[in-house]
This record gives structure tokens, C-alpha cells and sequence, in this order.
């Protein structure tokens, strides 16, 4: 191709990588970027309102369609505007190749105007970053990126590339191979490890399937071996909040969510079981609660991509490192070659059904009010046979959304899990819109998060991205105000939404519909009317103020000490957990 601009090659470089969008904000550092996207026209650029939400918008794209997500932002407080972002990748595993302009090398630091060390600031929050300060390297440098980023335990890279680099030139020669020099993941389980974690499976009386978002990011076909292995075995499964979708939620196997405000049958099966299968989760706080109360007569197994993982938090019998969807392939083959049969599981599925009898994600039926949770059962109703994709921002209405909206595939449940990141839905919606014209998507938000980064229903309107908002408004920063009144007396410090905007108004401003439902008998007919029209909607769902999410592990306590209702801690499980074990 001969000599080219950086900003050039680094568009051939991304182009012969796949990228077909990128989601950004331009300025100074970045233009003559701007300018090569601009000449080129091979890929589609997604202008965000902030670079926040680029990010979000990346996320979005990238846990709903499979590929990377790719974000460019100028340097000083673009990049550090996206450092939320990438932040969250990490947490959630999401693969993301994130540029950022910088000043000229010659201006490093001197503290030049939209200055700042992007490399030292996101060290510790992507799983690698780069300063390119010869256009000679770019080439490799981004196709390096691209490989640690959707390889092993899928995450973010920075790419920073100072404004002189992006106008000197240099030759484009696309290397013969992506891999890093020293970065080599382990795909495969150790077969014997795999063969002994069978024959422990085999052996137990009451197992259970820890499932996580590893099993998403691994690709449909790991949710196939996974519902595969469920059936060979006959355990139970649970999941964690980024799991959710591997396993039909209607299969009779499945337990439901676990953790903090995961069912009461979920949790009381981990503490119980005397086998914990971890498949792509990690034992986060929010799963096990009090650690020294942590299931206490189980043997572990646990399987994940990510060495570090492995006996971080809780203690391990048997590890495997390896992509999880290659270790379930060959337990299923194992399992069938060797011809193993599970135990007999009929007791523990008795006790199981005895938890389930508790309905503990049942609530009170209003005809004054709007229930939250009858809310989004109602959403999921009208819904389900378009299998939409569901993001939600931060609060109670994602748990809400979590507990009561069935997911039956992979890559239909988009969250922001490890971070808690309010702003996330909304441009994580229009990022699942942009990578899937043609597939209905709804974002479940609250009326204080939707806020975070409401300027972007502009990107939805500008990009015609028919993306539906349902919020769940009840004038509340739910989350904060459920555990002030739990744990603080209610004593609710600025947790009330004080000057809410008029949202249907508001969505008016924008181009979009704007509806509002009071009643609980416009409910569905509110629904229908969102999903009527092709345009992006946005609807204020006021529902009651004080309704908490429930169940719930309080922060600190154990599996047994989950809190039913307000007014109810389930002290018998205490017992009942004694006499098991």
C-alpha cells in the first residue's frame, strides 16, 4: 500500500480485524483520525453525547453480538471521561478495544493543554494498554490488541497514540500473527483434571451447577454443553447475575439467580450441596455472602479461563484453568465414553421442591398501585416470543429485572455486574440496537439512573435506533433507600429524586414517543403501545414508592440468614441447614 498516515494504517488495521462501528467523540488529538474515518467510509461511526457512554455503547455491542467492541475518544478528559467504562469491561470480562488521541510525543509530559497520563491512569483498570510513539508499530499494536482482548479472560486494552504519530508515515504491513509474544492463554482443561472432576460428579448426592458469565462469553456452544451436562447429570443449576441466559429460565433444572437477592431455593442448594460446580463464575461477595458461612460441606470444583481466579476467594478441591466451554465439551464426552450415572438425586430434589414451595420471589398484588415486579412480568408477557434483548441501569429495578424477566439464551441480558454502573443501560441499549437493527431492545431503567446518561437518547434519535425505555419511577434511589431503611432507620439521606423532569416530555425533546402508565389497569395496553410504534420510546412506569427487592442476603450474613420480606428473617433455616449437615 506504500506509505500511509498512522491515523491510515490504523484504519486498515481495524478494518482488517472486522470492525464495521466504532463508537467515539472527536477532538483535537484525534481528528486526523477523524479525518482517515471520514475519507474512508468502511466503518460506521456511532457519535455519542459522552465518552462514558461510548463505552457503555461498546459494552452493548459487544456482549450482545459476540464481537469486540471499539471505542475512540480524544485525549485529557475524553479518555479519562471512558475510564468508567473500560472500568466496567473489566470487571464484567467484556472485550473492547478502547483509542485514545494523545498529546504530541514532543509534549509528553509538560502538562499540555488536554494532557494527562492515560497509560498510568488505566494501568490497573484494562488488561493491557499501550503508548504507540512510532506509526511503524501501530500495525502490530493493534492487532496485538485485538487478540488479548477477545482471548482467555476477555477485557479491554487502551491504545494510546499520540497526535504526531497519527500524521507521520509509515508502511502497513498486517503481521503474520496477532498473538503477543509472552500472552498465551490456556484454552484446555487438563484431561485428568477433567476426568476426576466427573467422577466427583458422579459420585455426589447433592451437586450443584455454579454457572457465571464465562459460560456467555465462551459462545453459545458452551451454553449448549452446559444444558447438556444438566441433563446427563441431573443437577440442579443456578446462576449468577451475569450467567443469566445459559439455561432456559423456564427449565425445570434451573434454580433461578443466586447470591444477594438471588431465590431462596438457589442459595439454600449452595449452602447445602455437598458438590459446587463453578463454571465461569468467581465467587464474588455478592454470591457467597459471609465467607465463613459459605457452604459449609461442599466440595469445590472450579473451572475458568482465568488462573487468578482459582482458589481467590473461597477454598478449591479440584481446579481447572481453561475455557469453560471447552472443559464442559469434554466432561460431556467423558461422562458418555465412560458411561458414568449420577447418583440417586430424588432426596435432594425433594428438598429442593420443599425451598421452590416458598415462592420467595412472590409479592403483594395491588389494584391501587403498580407493583414493580408485576411491571416487568407484565414487560416479560407481551415480550417473550421476540426474545428481546433486556440492558437495565443500576439499582432495584435490575434486580427486579434479574428475578422476574426470563432469559432462555445467551447474549439477551446486558448489565452492568461487577461495577454497578449506573448510566450503563441506556447506551448499552443503543449499542445492542446499533449491532442488531433488527432485533426488539428494551432497557429497564430507574428514574435516578436513566439520568446518568440521559443526554443519549439524541444518539438513539440521530442513528434512528428504535431502542424502548421502561422505567421503573418511583421517585426513589430504590437501592440506597431500601438499605437505609433496613440498616439505617430509614433515615433516607438524599436518596429522594427531588426535580424529577417530566420524562414524557423530555422523550418528546428528543424525537422520541414519550408514554406515561399510573394505573395498574393500563398496564398492559401502556406496553402494547410502546411496542406498537418503530420509533424509540421511552416510558415512565410509576410504580409503588416503597416497594423493596426481595429476597435478600443482608451485606455480611449468611446464605441462611436471607431476609424474605421486610418484616421477616428466616431464622428456621438456620435449623433446617444444621440438621443437613
Amino acid at each position: 500500500m506504500g506509505e500511509q498516515s498512522g491515523a491510515e494504517i490504523l484504519i486498515q488495521a481495524l478494518v482488517d480485524q472486522g470492525v464495521d462501528t466504532i463508537f467515539g467523540y472527536p477532538g483535537g488529538a484525534v481528528l486526523p483520525i477523524y479525518d482517515a474515518l471520514f475519507q474512508d467510509g468502511r466503518i460506521r461511526h456511532i457519535l455519542v453525547r459522552h465518552e462514558q457512554a461510548a463505552t457503555h455503547g461498546a459494552e452493548g455491542y459487544a456482549r450482545s453480538t459476540g464481537k469486540p467492541g471499539v471505542v475512540l475518544v480524544t485525549s485529557g478528559p475524553g479518555a479519562t471521561n471512558a475510564v468508567t467504562g473500560i472500568t466496567d469491561a473489566l470487571m464484567d470480562s467484556i472485550p473492547m478495544v478502547v483509542i485514545t488521541g494523545q498529546v504530541p510525543t514532543t509534549l509528553i509530559g509538560t502538562d499540555a493543554f488536554q494532557e494527562a497520563d492515560t497509560v498510568g491512569i488505566t494501568r490497573h483498570c484494562t488488561k493491557h494498554n499501550y503508548l504507540v510513539k512510532d506509526p511503524a508499530r501501530l500495525s502490530e499494536v493493534v492487532h496485538e490488541a485485538f487478540y488479548i482482548a477477545t482471548s482467555g479472560r476477555p477485557g479491554p486494552v487502551v491504545i494510546d497514540i499520540p497526535k504526531d504519530v497519527q500524521v507521520a508515515t509509515a508502511t502497513y504491513a498486517r503481521p503474520e500473527s496477532n498473538r503477543h509474544r509472552s500472552y498465551h492463554p490456556q484454552v484446555d482443561g487438563d484431561p485428568a483434571l477433567i476426568a476426576r472432576a466427573v467422577e466427583m460428579i458422579a459420585a455426589a448426592e447433592r451437586p450443584i451447577l455454579y454457572t457465571g458469565g464465562g459460560i456467555i462469553n465462551a459462545g453459545p456452544a458452551a451454553s449448549k454443553m452446559l444444558r447438556e451436562l444438566a441433563a446427563l447429570t441431573g443437577a440442579p443449576v443456578t446462576s449468577t447475575l451475569m450467567g443469566l441466559g445459559a439455561v432456559p429460565a423456564g427449565d425445570p433444572q434451573f434454580l433461578g439467580m443466586l447470591g444477594m437477592h438471588g431465590t431462596y431455593e438457589a442459595n439454600l442448594a449452595m449452602h447445602d450441596a455437598d458438590l459446587i460446580v463453578c463454571l465461569g463464575a468467581r465467587f464474588d461477595d455478592r454470591v457467597t455472602g459471609r465467607l465463613d458461612a459459605f457452604s459449609p460441606g461442599s466440595q469445590r470444583i472450579h473451572v475458568d479461563i482465568d488462573r487468578s481466579s482459582i482458589g481467590k476467594i473461597v477454598r478449591t478441591d479440584l481446579g481447572i484453568v481453561g475455557d469453560v466451554g471447552n472443559v464442559l465439551r469434554d466432561m460431556v464426552a467423558v461422562w458418555r465414553d465412560r458411561g458414568f450415572k449420577p447418583q440417586d438425586l430424588d432426596a435432594w430434589w425433594s428438598r429442593i421442591a420443599g425451598w421452590r414451595a416458598r415462592d420467595s420471589l412472590g409479592f403483594e398484588a395491588r389494584t391501587d398501585e403498580i407493583m414493580p415486579q408485576a411491571a416487568v412480568r407484565a414487560l416479560y408477557a407481551a415480550t417473550k416470543h421476540r426474545a428481546p434483548i433486556v440492558t437495565t441501569e443500576v439499582g432495584q429495578h435490575q434486580m427486579w429485572a434479574a428475578q422476574h424477566f426470563g432469559f432462555d439464551a445467551p447474549n439477551k441480558w446486558l448489565t452492568s455486574g461487577g461495577l454497578g454502573t449506573m448510566g450503563y443501560g441506556l447506551p448499552a441499549a443503543i449499542g445492542a440496537q446499533i449491532g442488531n437493527p433488527d432485533e426488539l431492545v428494551i432497557c429497564i431503567a430507574g428514574e435516578a439512573s436513566i439520568q446518568m446518561n440521559i443526554q443519549e437518547l439524541a444518539t438513539a434519535t440521530q442513528y434512528k435506533a428504535p431502542v424502548k425505555v421502561f422505567i421503573l419511577n418511583n421517585e426513589y434511589m430504590g437501592m440506597v433507600r431500601q438499605w437505609q431503611e433496613l440498616t439505617y432507620q430509614s433515615r433516607y439521606a438524599s436518596s429522594y429524586s427531588e426535580s424529577l423532569p417530566d420524562f414524557v416530555r423530555l422523550a418528546e425533546a428528543y424525537g422520541w414517543l414519550g408514554l406515561r402508565i399510573e394505573d395498574p389497569a393500563d398496564l398492559d395496553a401502556g406496553i402494547q403501545q410502546m411496542l406498537a410504534h418503530d420509533g424509540p420510546v421511552m416510558v415512565d412506569c410509576r410504580v409503588s414508592k416503597l416497594a423493596n427487592c426481595f429476597p435478600m442476603i443482608p451485606s455480611g450474613a449468611a446464605h441462611t440468614e436471607m431476609l424474605l420480606h421486610s418484616d421477616e428473617v428466616v431464622g428456621e433455616m438456620e435449623d433446617e441447614a444444621k440438621a443437613l449437615v
